[in-house]
């Protein structure tokens, strides 16, 4: 290519012994959007944070528009206009939204702040997503996740970039706004803005990308044109062999009902679900961002209040549970939000691991470290965690791997009912294919899952049964084979499919 606007050759990076990076070469031209795909753990994020200016180099080359780009800090490549946008929100949660899309950029003249003019580019920023109703003033802490992606997307846009890389941009969003920045992504490759896109979705790789790059254990293993690469092709490069099955029935005989909840009601967002779910069945919750899914859930483990309804756990009325409460009597969680509620990211793989068990791995109040890395160890390779060893920091991990993790502390608790919100959120093709087929045994052992999810064919290709929630409602809820995606989706916005 001739006309690249970022160029990287031979890019090694290592750490301590391990070597994330060694010998990737990746070309953008103006106008491309490139994807970036691989599993988690394959050094994705590594080269993303060296293009970033986050991370330097150990060996290898950086040119930008045919000249030298050796950043030597984040600030510095966005004066260069190289922009990421990182999959884990890094927002500053008590500023306004005006605030988190300028800083670092304000309007100003000695030292006086330009507020309207800096207001003035905050919103025109969002209107380019077609967010530019939100709330300026408010802090981006008082809103949904998906909405904080919008503004981190916004505040991406703000830089006006020459190359714009996009971590996983869609994890967050509804599909209605993953469509719109679709439409921006196009907007910003007539303009000339070269594009890095990293997504697991490969249909959504397929739909926007130009071209693709393959990276697999640290090397660039394959690129080319999007249109001339199916989709198991993608995934064969980056797993290194064929997923043939993804999506695997349990086969699990439904037993009796082990969890019951009539009319139940939790906050604002939560106004009224029932349902029921036996032994080795999984349940799909279906329904757009904010229609109570994730409420529901944190309802049932005693997260959220719970101000009307009941909880029948296995013939046992549950009154206001909390999660000691709901441990105790089998159920296990796995939050949406890993970063902040999920894991403790500056402990230890194991030491999140054991968290609900301290008492098996502890004597007169002192943890037996060795017996708790021990276990781990078995977890790490089970899941395919990607790790040095046991004793590292979980906040050293992939997105992906972290989320293997919190995954591990719910089977190794063992809980009998799992509520699972977005489990493979942020996690490659190829570890999708190992938790759906953990999820699949555990309904063969005669466990129970609550499945949340945003993305469709997972929850047809997993679940039993499927309810829909709307607007804080559970409002129907049928056995797989009698939705449509069409009549489901019809069902969560309230349209006669």
């Amino acid at each position: 290519m001739t006309n690249a606007r970022l160029r990287l050759s031979e890019i090694h990076k290592a750490f301590g012994a391990t070597l994330a990076l060694r010998g990737v070469s990746l070309e953008v031209s103006a106008g491309e959007v490139h994807a970036v795909v691989g599993e988690n753990g394959a050094g994705k994020s590594t080269l993303m944070n060296i293009l970033s200016g986050a991370l330097a180099p150990d060996r290898g080359t950086l040119e930008l528009d045919g000249r030298p780009f050796a950043p030597a800090d984040t600030l510095e490549a966005r004066r260069h206009g190289v922009v990421m946008i990182h999959q884990e929100l890094s927002l500053a949660p008590h500023l306004s939204v005006w605030e988190n899309i300028m800083l670092g950029a304000e309007p100003h003249t000695a030292g006086w702040l330009h507020r309207r003019e800096a207001k003035a580019r905050a919103r025109a920023a969002l209107a380019q997503l077609g967010h530019g109703h939100l709330d300026l003033d408010a802090p981006a802490g008082s809103f949904s996740i998906a909405t904080r992606q919008v503004i981190e997307i916004a505040r991406a846009l703000r830089a006006e970039p020459r190359v714009l890389i996009m971590d996983e941009p869609t994890s967050s969003l509804t599909q209605a706004d993953a469509e719109k920045l679709f439409g921006v992504i196009r907007q910003l490759r007539d303009r000339g803005v070269g594009i890095i896109y990293i997504s697991h979705f490969l249909e959504e790789v397929k739909r926007v990308a130009d071209r693709f790059t393959v990276i697999k254990d640290g090397q660039s293993v394959g690129t080319g044109a999007i249109a001339e690469v199916t989709q198991a092709n993608l995934v064969r490069l980056m797993v290194g062999r064929e997923v043939t099955d993804l999506y695997p029935r349990s086969g699990a005989t439904r037993g009796k009902v082990v969890l019951e909840v009539k009319n139940l009601h939790a906050g604002q967002r939560l106004s009224q679900a029932s349902l029921t779910v036996a032994e080795g069945q999984i349940i799909g919750i279906a329904g757009l961002i904010g229609a109570g899914r994730t409420e529901l859930v944190r309802a049932l483990f005693g997260l959220d209040r719970c101000e009307g309804g009941v909880v029948t756990l296995e013939s046992r009325t549950l009154t206001n549970p909390n999660p000691r409460v709901a441990w105790a009597s089998g159920l296990g969680f796995l939050s949406e939000n890993r970063k902040e509620e999920g894991l403790m990211l500056p402990l230890s793989i194991a030491e999140n691991a054991i968290l609900p068990k301290l008492g098996k791995f502890s004597r007169w109040g002192w943890i037996d470290r060795g017996k708790a890395r021990d276990a781990t160890r078995d977890w790490i390779a089970h899941l395919g965690i990607k790790a040095r060893e046991p004793g590292q920091r979980v906040g050293e991990l992939s997105g992906g791997n972290q989320q293997k993790v919190a995954l591990a502390r719910l089977l190794a608790y063992p809980a009998r009912i799992f509520l699972l919100d977005e489990p493979t959120r942020g996690i490659d093709v190829g570890s999708k294919a190992q938790i759906y087929g953990l999820i699949a045994g555990l309904a063969r052992e005669g466990r129970s899952v609550v499945l949340v999810s945003s993305y469709l064919p997972e929850l047809f290709g997993m679940c039993d049964r499927i309810a829909v929630m709307r607007r804080g409602e559970l409002v129907e809820s049928r056995d797989t084979a009698a939705w449509t995606e069409a009549s489901l989706m019809s069902a969560a916005i309230g349209t006669a499919a």
